[in-house]
């Protein structure tokens, strides 16, 4: 147990600490387009399943009391 705390754990922590570096760094060899965020636009037209998962505004203003309760 002690050689897994003192010499492999450290070492599992070190190489995914130099993947995550290697991953955030890759952003530089990217094209100038693809480095950049994403645009942001209005969204033109609604999706048929979006608007089957937007809230009902009365349940957004008041969430608590649309909570269905159980009758045991």
């Amino acid at each position: 147990m002690k050689i897994l705390r003192e010499y492999i754990a450290p070492v599992i922590a070190v190489i995914g600490f130099l993947i995550a570096l290697a991953a955030v760094s890759a952003r530089i060899f990217l094209p100038s387009d693809m480095a950049a965020p994403a645009p942001i636009e209005e969204p033109t037209a609604i999706p048929k399943q979006a608007q089957l998962l937007t809230i009902d505004s009365t349940v957004a203003q008041n969430p608590l009391q649309h909570i269905p309760t159980s009758s045991v």
